[in-house]
């Protein structure tokens, strides 16, 4: 939501038969009616009943034991209406209902009560048990995520628990890792779900938006609605030029162009285009189609080790890139079934909505003319070469853009990242180092390659989340030498016969060449000034006769 809204003005400001409405339960009105210059804003009541508040007169310091606490004395009041408890994440609202279960049955004479978690990895079946109503005589209890507050309606819930902590996922942008940081809420008393509707509703899944935008007209950063860090926006122009989407002066080159049309990461668009060369564009379509989507595979509480066991049937040991593309495949082979996907511990709405993803890519890959080919069962090829290539394609060995002027540069919104940086070298057991940033990294219990006898000693990886320890996910073995021929900027391979002198040389060479192609983009840049005011047209008069005559008037002639 930070280039759509300058795309909207600017259509908005062509097209005089447009009306623009834009409605949200959470946005910050001021900020867009200022934006779109000081329209009005129309506040809609949300609540059809008054709504009663509480606080808690103390501060929590463990807000699990204190939801519960709260839970259960509204359980044993004799009033009726369900109960909604909110909780930052999947861990803290496993162990809610599990205390709170454990708590009840400790009671005596304590009315029944339904434990309903849901979260977004819970599968769908397990899902809508909280839209069903709680048999007679009983009370439901929801332990939910932020999913509930906008994504979706319940019935019945008169009492809302808020445990004033939620996840979010910050990018840092130097170091390249996500990380799931719990912070608190403020105003917690303005949700605007705290209405209890008594009509029949369903839930709302609202529609997700593709993961990236690339906008390639110049767009200044003061002119958005919310303006970007200068560190964001020179790192996502480095990752481009990395892989071939911007030249040394900043423009788009044709593959940049080509990438642009393809709603991915760049990594993402870039492995789909080396594809077609190589042959393997049917395989490098599912597996960019499955890391569109959140994991496939879930573990239900009680039940860790069967999902473990049925999900090393699908594992690939040298790549969980693999991994996922040999499990569509087994899907694919059962006929996409539902059933195959329950037994299995997979998820089957997120496999559809991979198949979904696949068809779309499908249909730009005929568009842009890419074959879509085979490489059968030489997935070495798909490993090697494709998968590194979304990382180096630069043969160069300077960074770019130190005296970039050009005007014209594509911001890549959301994030691009620093992808250069997604590979490490074995450190110790288990444990890994970023080989450009010395980041320690470590592969996640769920990974193909964790616990192996031999680990490899290069990885590549998908993304490094923060959350105990930093963890990769979406690993893959690569040869030290692939770093090194694919990314050349970054690695080399010692020589024994070649000194620091050849190699200064040799850079000398590249920062000359790189400083004449950047005159050269200055020179093009000024002649197309010129030949600019050049074809400005000249300012043309009518000549009227008489018009710079004096007028004389009769006094002047003395009447």
């Amino acid at each position: 939501m930070t280039v759509v809204p300058k795309i909207i003005l600017t259509v908005v400001a062509r097209r005089s038969d447009l009306k623009l409405i834009v409605t949200s339960a959470t946005m910050d009105s001021t900020k867009f009616s200022s934006f779109f210059g000081n329209v009005p804003t129309f506040t809609i009541p949300g609540r059809t009943f008054p709504v009663e508040t509480f606080f808690s007169k103390n501060v929590c310091e463990d807000y699990v034991d204190g939801a519960v606490k709260q839970a259960l004395q509204i359980h044993l009041q004799p009033d009726d209406g369900d109960i909604l408890v909110f909780m930052p994440g999947q861990e803290d609202i496993e162990v809610t209902c599990e205390v709170l279960t454990d708590r009840l049955g400790e009671l005596d004479n304590a009315p029944p009560l339904t434990v309903l978690p849901i979260y977004s990895q819970l599968p769908a079946d397990l899902q809508a048990k909280i839209f069903q109503r709680a048999p007679p005589g009983q009370r439901k209890c929801i332990v939910a995520t932020n999913i509930a507050e906008t994504s979706l309606t319940v019935d019945g819930i008169m009492y809302v628990i808020d445990c004033g902590y939620c996840k979010l996922k910050v990018y840092n942008p130097r170091i390249g890792m996500d990380a799931l940081q719990s912070l608190g809420v403020r105003d917690l008393l303005a949700f605007h779900f705290m209405d209890p509707p008594p009509q029949i509703t369903t839930p709302r899944t609202p529609h997700h938006a593709p993961r990236n935008l690339h906008y390639t007209h110049p767009l200044p950063n003061d002119n958005l609605i919310k303006g970007h860090r200068k560190d964001t926006i020179l790192n996502s122009m480095y990752q481009l030029w990395i892989l071939g989407a911007l030249d040394g002066t900043g423009e788009l080159t044709p593959l940049g162009r080509q990438m642009a049309e393809f709603p991915l990461d760049p990594p993402q668009c870039h492995m789909l285009i080396v594809s077609a060369e190589m042959g393997c564009s049917a395989e490098v379509l599912i597996i960019v189609s499955m890391l569109s989507v959140p994991s496939v595979f879930y573990r239900p509480q009680g039940r860790e080790e069967e999902a473990d066991a049925a999900r090393e049937k699908f594992q690939v040991p040298e790549s969980d890139h693999l991994t996922l593309l040999h499990l569509y495949n087994q899907w694919k082979s059962n006929n996409y079934s539902s059933a195959w996907c329950t037994q299995h511990f997979v998820h089957a709405k997120a496999l559809r909505k991979v198949r979904e993803v696949r068809q779309q890519l499908r249909d730009i890959l005929q568009a842009q003319r890419l074959p879509l080919a085979s490489c059968g069962t030489r997935w070495d090829t798909v490993r090697d070469r494709v998968i590194c290539s979304a990382i180096y394609t630069r043969t160069h060995t300077h960074t770019p853009f130190a005296k970039c002027t050009s005007p014209s540069y594509p911001i890549l919104m959301k994030r691009a990242g620093w992808e250069s940086r997604q590979a490490a070298r074995l450190k110790g057991i288990g444990e890994y180092v970023n080989c450009r940033t010395g980041m320690p990294c470590h592969l996640h219990p769920t990974s193909a390659l964790f616990g192996l006898g031999s680990p490899p000693d290069y990885v590549v990886y998908h993304e490094l989340t923060m959350t105990s320890r930093e963890y990769m996910h979406c690993v893959t073995a690569v040869d030290a030498r692939w770093l090194a021929q694919l990314g050349p900027m970054f690695f080399s391979v010692k020589e024994t016969g070649k000194s620091n002198r050849d190699k200064k040389k040799e850079a000398a060479v590249h920062l000359q060449r790189m400083e004449e192609e950047m005159k050269e983009a200055e020179q093009k840049m000024a002649e197309e000034k010129r030949k600019r005011d050049e074809e400005v047209p000249v300012k043309q008069e009518i000549a009227t006769p008489g018009l710079n005559t004096p007028r004389r008037t009769p006094h002047r002639l003395g009447l």
